[in-house]
């Protein structure tokens, strides 16, 4: 037998360690020099599983996807439900990952009792006070735990020229209760960083009244630490440009960037509720859609690594393909495949593109 030259052995055995290391690195590791990569999880998901080890091999920050918002963690005005919220933050301890707050003021997820008493919508003095105790109460909970809050969720219209969202918390407050939320927060952690959080963020129109917005919240001396950019895009949007142009008009606020939700979908971005159409269907994830996917996921992320100086944290909304909000939203009965894992928690091709630039 002809013995192998002791050249071609060595480059072997480095192909295969090369291999297996490449195995076990997740985004987490391939972005280490950049930024944290998280990913918004549900309690069950900190069950010990596939799910689990994937967020461990994966992530090294995660985001309760809806476990602190304001109705599943405050259902009634003398009741918490700390418990599902807890268990996210002692994995997240356990395992050494940082942890985003998600969310406390919002006007969808509310509960109904929030704004109203004896029949009646409350006064402002009232709800204020009700706002007050609610971020006391959660932020004071996970006090030195969590680092980072999404304060204020969305309080910007899509349409119009309005530069608030016509919502209970505006109805009763006014424009104030943005100031507050953040007031209350910073009282309640002052080592805390404080985020507004938003989408559609480079759509151009909405943009402008984000920041408006935010530069308003600026002068006026409000503890307000960085601006939240949602994510929920698709292969069709946002372009490079615009989205340069967001993440730069933002920062030269002085506030800290960071992709909040970060998802692509498949189909093309709508908002509101609407029937399903035959034309709906994606049952086979194909390759044009695949390739776009590829395409789009490779460019975001050439993107922010471009502005590693001003963003800060970027967090993928849901975990994998198996399931996803965008499952049924706004349509129902249709399929998405937004993320980076499939539904067997398998890298997509897409993936490669994300980490292949060391």
């Amino acid at each position: 037998m002809k013995k192998v030259p002791m050249f071609f052995s060595l480059f072997y055995s480095l192909c295969l360690f090369a291999q297996k290391e490449d195995q076990t690195k997740g985004l987490k590791d391939y972005y280490k020099n950049y930024f944290p990569v998280g990913v918004a999880v549900t309690p069950r998901m900190m069950d010990v599983g596939d799910e689990s080890n994937l967020i461990l091999q994966q992530f090294n920050s995660i985001t309760a996807e809806n476990a602190m918002k304001m109705g599943p963690i405050h259902p009634e005005e003398s009741r918490y439900n700390f418990a599902p919220a807890d268990k996210i933050v002692d994995f997240a301890q356990k395992n050494g990952l940082k942890i985003r707050g998600h969310n406390l003021c919002w006007h969808n997820q509310t509960p109904n009792w929030f704004f109203t008493k004896d029949g009646r919508d409350v006064t402002k003095d009232e709800l204020l006070a009700r706002l007050k105790q609610h971020i006391t109460e959660v932020v004071g909970r996970y006090k030195d735990e969590i680092y980072v809050w999404d304060v204020v969720n969305e309080a910007v219209p899509d349409g119009g020229t309005d530069i608030y969202r016509k919502s209970k918390f505006y109805d009763i407050i006014g424009e104030e209760y943005i100031a507050k939320a953040f007031e209350y927060a910073h009282e309640a952690d002052p080592k805390a960083l404080l985020f507004y959080n938003d989408y559609n963020t480079e759509n151009k129109v909405k943009r402008e009244k984000i920041y408006q917005l935010l530069k308003n919240l600026k002068e006026k001396g409000v503890p307000i630490h960085g601006v939240g950019l949602q994510g929920h895009w698709s292969i069709y949007e946002p372009s490079a440009a615009d989205l340069d142009e967001s993440i730069t008009k933002f920062a030269s606020l002085g506030l800290q960037i960071q992709i909040t939700e970060l998802d692509v979908s498949v189909h093309a971005k709508e908002h509101a509720r609407r029937d399903h159409r035959p034309s709906d269907d994606v049952s086979i994830f194909g390759n044009e859609v695949e390739q776009k996917q590829i395409e789009h996921y490779k460019m975001l992320f050439e993107v922010f690594r471009k502005h590693k100086d001003k963003i800060t944290s970027i967090t993928f909304w849901n975990l994998s393909d198996k399931s996803t909000w965008l499952d049924n939203f706004p349509v129902p009965n249709r399929k998405d495949y937004p993320l980076l894992f499939d539904q067997n928690l398998k890298p997509k091709k897409a993936f490669s593109e994300v980490v292949k630039f060391q």
